[in-house]
């Protein structure tokens, strides 16, 4: 949704913004903060771990319970019952499910295992990201929200392709919301990874990407068996290169389809009003 000038957008009865960029840039606390100012906020990766892979994180609760001969006893009978607490603030549930490959000794999973989680998360992201509109659509039909946000995560761009208006995402995102670039600096990417190192969370890699990569992380340290892999070390190199991968396709996403805006700027934004003033202004930069 390109404009044609800064008055279609800032006059518009309804606004609908799609905000990606790498994690750490401030798209959630952005979204919280529009959330108190009468925004509907769409988390995508909320959709993610409800409604699309809820079923598969409670199944691997139960999975590792029913190791538990005492919590075993109590499922058969169906006398508890486990659920995922998973909120906006809190996407821990899905986080673990994901989990890290590696040695499984040391909390990793089978690179097998791995890669069919990872393809049950692109399927999940690819449709939450196309609940787009329907949200856009409910939030003002339930709730009477005429402003929404769209809160991706940072594996948005592993699942599309950035240069192509026909992508079943990007077309998607592209017709019915405002594409905007929170552009962090490469002192705001050396932090993450610092970040990072301390505590690290699993992540989404394209396919190809993460066989590269394992492959290379073995080689760089003379592992021949996967089981010998350290989770925790793999997810900490893996990280960085897959962030350095991502942000130039972010850019060119923002480049084809939408705008940016400076993490930096957006971190003195204190309310909606200055939201719509920071897109505004980043409208006539592309138009210049």
């Amino acid at each position: 949704m390109l404009f044609s000038s800064v008055d279609e957008f800032v006059k518009a009865p309804r606004r609908a913004v799609t905000v990606f960029g790498m994690a750490g840039v401030g798209k959630t606390r952005l979204s919280n903060m529009l959330r108190a100012n009468h925004w509907f906020h769409y988390s995508a990766d909320y959709r993610i771990g409800t409604r699309y892979m809820g079923e598969f994180i409670v199944d691997n609760f139960k999975r590792e319970a029913m190791k538990v001969s005492f919590l075993a006893q109590l499922l058969r009978s169906d006398s508890i019952y486990i659920s995922s607490n998973i909120t906006f603030d809190n996407l821990d549930p899905l986080s673990t499910y994901l989990g890290t490959p590696g040695d499984p000794t040391r909390g990793g999973l089978p690179l097998a295992e791995y890669q069919r989680r990872q393809e049950q998360h692109r399927v999940a992201e690819i449709a939450a990201l196309q609940d787009v509109p329907y949200f856009f659509d409910r939030a003002k039909a339930l709730y009477g929200y005429d402003n929404f946000i769209a809160d991706t995560g940072g594996s948005l761009i592993e699942v599309i392709d950035p240069n192509d208006a026909d992508d079943p995402v990007v077309s998607v995102l592209a017709r019915n919301t405002l594409l905007l670039y929170i552009r962090g600096t490469d002192s705001d990417a050396t932090e993450l990874v610092k970040r990072f190192r301390k505590s690290p969370k699993p992540m989404y890699y394209r396919p190809e990407f993460l066989i590269e990569k394992w492959a290379e992380f073995k080689l760089i340290h003379g592992i021949q068996d996967d089981n010998d892999v350290d989770p925790a070390g793999f997810g900490a190199w893996g990280f960085e290169a897959l962030l350095r991968d991502r942000l130039p396709r972010y850019q060119a996403l923002a480049d084809q389809f939408g705008y940016v805006v400076e993490a930096s700027d957006l971190a003195t934004v204190r309310d909606g009003d200055e939201f719509v003033d920071l897109v505004a202004a980043a409208i006539e930069k592309r138009m210049r």
